[in-house]
């Protein structure tokens, strides 16, 4: 019988290996082309796997619940005629060769296959340079702290040994690692013993949400936090909003919510104040050229997923309205592909979804800030007038930027936490 391979597809830049979590087909079902076959799970997103072709699926070759990595063929589909082999993708061939362990297949107790080590960056590290690091009990954040000086950036032996060197003699302070079992804040402190008691009902956390825990913690041992917050009068724009927003659907097929609108004032401040569209990577500053703003979304089971809006500064008003729009949709439906949750620069949160007037959010790494939108709501406010100042009902709103205090001090952040109020507050109304 003629045999087509499928297997794991490449789903990012820096992803080389994903959890299968549901097979959608059992061996011998027919498949047409593009019937999704597979449920996989990365560290970024989830997503589903169609046949390439069709035939009768012949043989699963792992488990629901293994971890595989890109370019390992999954699954073989009876399609008749010649063999056919499906291709590996091109940027799998520069995924390091994994270590072996036995895992638990579709058919049998056991089978040997590959297990990427130090995987959770993505970065590249030679056999050598991970056995040292293993036999080191290195973590794999740890690992990826360390400023390679090979191609690439590529860390050589002589720079892991240096910063083995280094660490005991106190001259760095290792990285604390987020890809241990446990949450990563026993690293830094002694958790505290939680017993359940009489009647109280035990959640394990979903892989998702096991995920954020673990990035939060990250964040707030990586970066120093400080927020600052800015009240700001959104009159005019509510206003506009409310005159055009039904001739906008009309027009666009599209909802004009708040949300485009504190995009298009971040990227025009992000672009006045470019060290805030930074990362920091130990003692260099990366101040990045393009601006993709993330916005935190919340999905229906709880948790929370930031789609990226590539570009945004060079999107118009209604470019990002329907950017927006469908990635907020996309998102709640589990429909967004990997690469559009990746390479944020700045991240949005909306705390007025929940009528709540402010917030601290905590900084998606490796970004430098991230702005929160409280509620928009009606209060009395000192307004300017020809006879002097007096008393008007406003819609006013909260804002706050939480940053990372070793890349923006606070002039720098007030400054830009200003200039996005000011490109709020002075609205053009006579746009289309």
């Amino acid at each position: 019988m003629a045999i087509f391979e499928v297997v794991m597809p490449k789903l990012g830049e820096s992803i080389i290996e994903a959890t299968i979590t549901k097979w959608l087909k059992k061996e011998g079902d027919a498949v047409a082309e593009d019937d999704a076959i597979v449920e996989i799970a990365t560290d970024k997103v989830d997503s589903e796997i169609p046949s390439p072709v069709e035939g009768t699926l012949a043989k699963l070759h792992f488990a629901e619940g293994t971890v595989v990595p890109v370019g390992a063929i999954i699954a073989l589909i009876d399609i008749g005629g010649e063999v056919a082999k499906g291709a590996v993708a091109e940027a799998s061939k520069e995924v390091p060769k994994p270590a072996a362990i036995k895992v638990q297949t579709a058919d049998s107790p056991e089978i040997l296959v590959v297990k990427s080590d130090f995987s959770g960056s993505g970065r590249f590290y030679s056999p050598l340079v991970k056995s040292i690091a293993k036999n080191e009990n290195l973590s794999s954040i740890e690992l990826h702290s360390i400023t390679g000086s090979g191609k690439d950036g590529r860390v050589s032996k002589a720079d892991l040994l240096k910063y083995i060197e280094d660490k005991k003699t106190g001259k760095v302070i290792p990285a604390v690692s987020i890809l241990s079992d446990k949450p990563s804040f026993s690293k830094i402190t002694e958790q505290p013993v939680v017993k359940a008691g009489s009647g109280d009902e035990i959640i394990e956390m979903d892989r998702m949400r096991k995920l954020i825990a673990d990035h939060m913690v990250m964040s707030k041992q990586t970066s120093p936090h400080v927020t600052m917050f800015h009240e700001v009068d959104m009159t005019l724009i509510v206003n506009w909003r409310n005159k055009i927003k039904e001739l906008f659907e009309k027009r666009e097929g599209e909802k004009l919510t708040f949300t485009p609108l504190f995009i298009e004032a971040a990227a025009k401040a992000l672009k006045d104040f470019p060290l805030v569209n930074a990362s920091v990577d130990g003692y260099k500053i990366i101040k990045r050229k393009n601006i993709n703003i993330g916005m935190a979304t919340a999905l229906p089971d709880g948790n929370l997923i930031v789609p990226v809006i590539k570009n945004a500064s060079d999107k118009s008003l209604t470019g990002l309205a329907k950017a927006v729009n469908d990635l907020a949709d996309r998102a709640r439906r589990n429909k967004l592909k990997p690469d559009e949750i990746t390479g944020g620069t700045f991240t949005i949160t909306n705390f007025g979804t929940y009528n709540n007037l402010s917030g601290t959010p905590i900084i998606n790494q490796p970004e430098s800030a991230i702005l929160a939108v409280g509620t928009i709501t009606k209060k009395p406010w000192v307004v300017k007038t020809p006879n002097g100042y007096g008393l008007a009902i406003r819609d006013i709103t909260m804002l706050s930027l939480t940053y990372d205090h070793r890349v923006i001090d606070g002039a720098l952040g007030g400054s830009f936490l200003s200039c996005i109020a000011r490109h709020l507050e002075n609205f053009n109304t006579g746009r289309e």
